[in-house]
């Protein structure tokens, strides 16, 4: 089921490689099965569509897995100043939880 499913998302990302969503639907089918893919496409949203909220707090957490702390505190970081500026009171309650726990697994 999961090789049919990310087959139909890189459809949609072929169809419409600039939406978001099919960029970060893409990177959420290879979080498990393939982490370097998920940050390659989190990375993507990251760059160019810095705006879009949802990818902070897996790419943070996907960093954090890999050991690239400095990394994963700076994307921490902005997420929560995005979803500030946004006014995503959920996504910015989430990553400040999630950055707290970092903080705390890192000391």
């Amino acid at each position: 089921m999961q090789e049919e499913r990310l087959k139909i998302l890189l459809q949609y990302l072929e169809e419409e490689p600039d939406e978001p969503f099919n960029i970060y639907g893409v990177a959420m089918e290879y979080l498990n099965s393939n982490p370097g893919k998920a940050l390659f496409y989190l990375e993507q949203l990251l760059n160019e569509h810095p705006d879009y909220v949802p990818t902070y707090y897996h790419a943070a957490a996907l960093y954090f897995e890999m050991e690239q702390f400095e990394r994963a505190k700076e994307v921490y970081k902005k997420g929560i100043e995005i979803a500030h500026q946004k006014q995503n009171n959920r996504a910015y309650d989430e990553l400040k939880r999630a950055y707290r726990m970092f903080l705390d697994e890192i000391e």
